[in-house]
């Protein structure tokens, strides 16, 4: 079967193959047919080295398709059912999954160093114990999570990361209240999903920054009142804030620079709230005097900062009542063939998202 690989780490091509052959399927396992899966930063981040990730490894772990077949054991999934993939599903057991946290269990984490993939050559690994660059994968049961038959797959896929971490962001991590002032920093796919859920709790100024042009266009039409370039956010929070600073500040960049900038952003008793994934060796600086003086909340948010499965049925069920537009997202559609076309987009912020058909 086709599948898109990284062969090192640092590389900046995939390069797309015939000779790779989904492995794992056993009990408890399902087999996929992948039909759309959507470009994230966090792909990008991984084939860079920025996030850790074993090579050669198939990137992608926003995907949506239809099971094939389930291993023994497997009794909530059949052959035919449409899921989305989860790339962190919940085992239900750990203790951060007892305390109500399952975003935070672990157990996804530790199908990363299990290959998914084989070639003639060797094992292949897959983004995130997934790897949705592919026409067909296996993954654990609680991988795939089913949809209801009017979700489009491309609209599934997205839920399967970005959209629901910026959502999130907002409406579990931030619980942003109505009428407060709002800055984004990072406005693609995921920064837009929180510029929308911004406007769905009712923030009375919403700010996107964000260096590209038509990113700031593109958030306007999402929600955000006013778009700026990052040297003019200063000027933005003299204007919007008279100089106080924002009420919430979301970053979804994943870079230390523009967390320090978010945290100056922010007015003080405000909210931080780390979105973007960075890198292990890229640290924030904050002294110990600011820290306790200003009293600002960091809230970090990981992949929406509440119950995933939640989370998916609050989305469609938003998206089904016209409050959020997912569609509008997709700026570009690609075929698998030509993955390297939408991981330029990715890098110029061309495109928000790019939703690879396969």
């Amino acid at each position: 079967m086709r599948a898109a690989v990284l062969h090192e780490i640092g590389q900046d091509k995939l390069e797309v193959l015939d000779d790779v052959e989904a492995v794992g399927f056993g009990p408890g396992r399902v087999r996929i047919r992948v039909r759309a899966t959507g470009l994230c930063h966090s792909d990008l981040s991984a084939m860079a080295g920025v996030l850790p990730q074993p090579a050669p490894f198939v990137p992608g772990h926003e995907g949506a398709g239809e099971i094939l077949e389930v291993g023994e054991g497997v009794s909530h999934l059949k052959a035919g059912d449409r899921v989305v993939v989860c790339w962190l599903p919940a085992c239900g057991a750990c203790p951060a999954c007892k305390r109500g946290q399952t975003e935070l269990c672990l157990a996804g984490f530790m199908n990363a160093g299990t290959p998914n993939f084989k070639r003639p050559g060797g094992d292949v690994f897959g983004m995130a114990g997934t790897g949705t660059f592919t026409e067909e994968v296996v993954v654990d049961a609680g991988c795939a999570v089913p949809i209801p038959d009017d979700v489009p797959f491309d609209i599934a896929a997205l839920i399967g990361c970005g959209v629901t971490t910026g959502l999130g962001a907002v409406l579990n991590t931030a619980d942003v209240e109505a009428g407060s002032s709002v800055a984004v920093i990072g406005c693609g796919g995921v920064g837009i999903s929180a510029i929308q859920g911004a406007r769905l709790k009712g923030a009375a100024e919403i700010v996107a920054v964000d260096p590209v042009v038509s990113r700031r266009e593109s958030a306007l039409k999402f929600g955000a009142t006013k778009a700026v370039a990052p040297e003019e956010l200063a000027d933005a929070k003299q204007s919007v804030t008279a100089g106080e600073g924002f009420d919430y500040v979301f970053e979804v960049v994943g870079k230390s620079a523009t967390a320090r900038t978010a945290y100056d952003t922010t007015r003080r008793g405000g909210t931080l709230v780390v979105v973007g994934a960075g890198a292990m060796d890229d640290f924030l600086q904050l002294n110990m005097f600011e820290l306790f003086f200003d009293e600002k909340r960091i809230l970090p948010s990981m992949y929406g900062g509440g119950d995933v499965l939640r989370s998916y049925e609050r989305t469609i069920a938003l998206w089904r009542a016209g409050r959020i537009d997912l569609s509008g997202l997709i700026t570009h559609r690609v075929p698998l063939s030509d993955i390297n076309e939408a991981l330029d987009q990715m890098r110029t912020g061309t495109a928000l998202r790019t939703c690879i058909e396969i």
